[in-house]
Formats: C-alpha cells, structure tokens, sequence
C-alpha cells in the first residue's frame, strides 16, 4: 500500500542506514550472533552517524526530534536485511526518555555526551526473578545512608538487555516499603555505574532469539549509588515508567510490522527460486494463497502502525490504543513469520537463512513491553468490562 507517513528526509535517512547496514553489519552479523553481542565499535559508529541523537535536544547535540518515525525507519531497515543493531533501541528508545524528561541539568551535562557518542552505553534494569510485568513486586532496595550523601542498593535483576556492555544502569528499586493501599509506592530509579563496587555482572543469558543482543542477570551488593545519581524524585519511579510505555509498546508494534514484511519479501524471493518436481514453488496455488494472505496482514498491520506514528507524533497515542496496535501486530507477525518459514521446507530451520532469524527475533514481542494477556486486559477495560 502507499504510505505517506515518512517525507523527504526520512528517505534520505532510510538511503544512509540502508547503505550503513550493508557494508558494516551484514557481513559481520554472523560472527556477533556467535558472539552473544555486537562490538563496541558499532556503537561508537552509531554514534558518529548521529543515530543516538536524533531525539536529544539540540541543546546537547542532538537533532532535537520529537518523532518516533527516524526510529521506525531504523527498525524496518534492519529487519529488511535480517540484522540487529544489538542493544541500540533499549539505548535510545527506553533509556534516553527517562534522561531527558527526568534527570537534572547536571546529570545531563554529565551522561548526555557519551550517551550521544555510544563511548556510555545504557541499559534499564526493572525485571526481577519476581517481579516482570508486576512492577509493584520489585524486591530490590535501596537505603539511604545516615549522611544522606548515597544510597546502599541491594538485589538482583534478570533478562536485562544491554546488561552486559553498559556502562550506565538505570536500576528500579524500592527506596521505602510500599503502602499498605498503593503496592506501587516506593519505587525510584538509580543510575548506577558499573564500575561500582558491588556491581557485577552473572550469567550472559543464552536467549532463542536476538542472538548479538546482550542480556544478562545482574546483582548489586551493598553498591553504594550517590544521591547526585537519583534520576527525578524519590519514590515517584512507578509513574515514571508507566509514562514511556506508550512508545515503547509501539516499538514493538513497528517491530513486528517490519519483520513480517521482511519474511513475505525473504520468502517471495526463496519460492521464486527453489523447484519441486521441477516445478518453482511460487507456482504452486497453495503457494499464492499463503503469501496473499500474508500480504493482506501485513497491509493491515502497516495502515496500522502508520496511524499510531503519526498520532504519537502528535502526542495522541492512547495507552488503550498502543495496547491495541501491539497486540495486533506481534500476534499478526507470529503468524506470517511462521507461515513465511514453512513455505522455505527445511531451509527455514536453518540459522543462516535469514527468515529462522525472524521467527526467533520475534517471539519475544509478545512477551516484553506487557505480554499479550497484559495487552488485552487493558483493552478490555478501556471497552467497559
């Protein structure tokens, strides 16, 4: 379908991380995912493309955009040639909303440069053993020292994405004992340096998708965190993370969107090519009939996305109807994935075909952001019941 979403320079935009991708990732992609992360050096190449600052204000070098439609572009671009940029959208798609909204002149001053370059690499630690989509039961805490000058943090957390190379964690605990009436109280975010003591890294967690993203359990003992490092207020952190997972949910939505559209475009082009009783499989009816079907959600998905870019853009994306564009476009994406795979026969199972990337890549949007079940609930309370 046409799309009117995107001008001008998001096509130049799109032309610049096309080209970017294919000469500096796709031919190393393969040895990053045997790796379990990409290298350090990427980031620091992001960074000089400007990609870590296109939403920072201008006043920190940043290219001062409000809108998530450069970061879209990013998405549909890597899922296009089958690739990651690791952990670059919990860097700045989750991390740096809470920088700019919430931390302090100084704290800007302080991390926003190295954020921008990619020499400070972030990550956001919220999971727990106990506590995924029940924010309110986050066991970790943090105690302020009798002088007031820091904070005593202890606890652990997992499944954290970027775990692994960051430098700076934006760590959610519990700075006093939640209310008897509000389980939500209580909840602050530390920025924590990893060069602390008491920090450390545990497992490097071996995922079934997502393989050149790093994700790791961590854990935090008596790791002293100066109060100059308290991102906003204390105990207002629950409401902080409520307020960016709006964004964040259309993400994943974009996410989803993008891989299913780079299936149907990997499986096109495998069934075009491969023969069975020296037959081409794209002439098979079955054939055809998958891959309409496909094109048809995916049509759907894309009219879809592209109304909540643009209501985002304007600030009007409703919790409710972020819910809804996930949960459509994650479960849409199993489906055509899924399909798209088993038109490639065995061949689809194997790693170095791009499309048994994306069916693992893709799992998990159902899952992070609010799981599906979490999606429905929440609509069926904005219809009433």
């Amino acid at each position: 379908m046409q799309r009117t979403v995107y001008n001008s320079d998001h096509d130049t935009f799109r032309h610049m991380i096309r080209t970017f991708i294919a000469r500096e990732v796709v031919p190393h992609f393969a040895e990053w995912e045997e790796a379990g992360m990409v290298p350090r050096s990427l980031y620091r190449q992001l960074g000089d493309l400007g990609i870590f600052g296109i939403e920072l204000p201008e006043e920190y070098g940043g290219g001062g955009e409000t809108s998530f439609k450069y970061q879209a572009v990013i998405r549909e671009e890597t899922a296009r040639a089958g690739v990651t940029f690791g952990a670059d959208v919990v860097h700045t798609c989750l991390v740096l909303p809470y920088l700019v909204e919430y931390g302090n002149d100084e704290q800007k001053a302080r991390w926003l440069p190295g954020f921008l370059s990619g020499e400070l690499m972030t990550a956001i630690a919220m999971t727990e053993p106990g506590a995924g989509s029940d924010l309110a039961g986050i066991k970790t805490t943090a105690k302020l020292s009798g002088d007031g000058s820091h904070y005593v943090l202890n606890g652990s957390k997992t499944f954290i994405t970027g775990g692994v190379q960051a430098d700076l964690i934006l760590v959610v605990a519990r700075t006093s004992p939640a209310g008897d009436a509000d389980r939500r109280s209580g909840l602050s975010i530390l920025c924590v340096d990893t060069t602390s003591e008491g920090f450390s890294v545990g497992r490097k967690l071996e995922k079934l998708g997502l393989r050149a993203q790093d994700t790791a359990e961590l854990s935090f003992t008596d790791v002293r965190v100066p109060i100059e490092n308290l991102l906003g207020e204390e105990g207002a952190g629950f409401g902080y993370l409520t307020r960016n997972l709006v964004r964040e949910r259309l993400g994943a939505a974009v996410g989803s969107y993008a891989n299913a559209s780079a299936a149907i475009e990997f499986a096109t082009a495998y069934v075009k090519e491969r023969e069975v009783f020296g037959t081409p499989v794209a002439q098979f009816q079955n054939t055809k009939f998958v891959l309409a079907e496909c094109s048809a959600e995916v049509a759907a998905a894309q009219a879809a996305v592209d109304r909540a870019l643009d209501l985002d853009e304007i600030r009007e994306l409703t919790v409710a109807d972020a819910a809804r564009i996930k949960l459509f476009c994650t479960e849409m994406a199993g489906r055509v994935i899924d399909k798209c795979l088993q038109l490639h026969g065995g061949y689809g199972y194997m790693r170095e075909y791009p499309i048994s990337r994306l069916y693992a890549d893709t799992r998990v949007n159902r899952i992070y952001a609010g799981s599906s079940e979490v999606m429905k609930t929440i609509i069926a309370k904005d219809i009433g019941i």
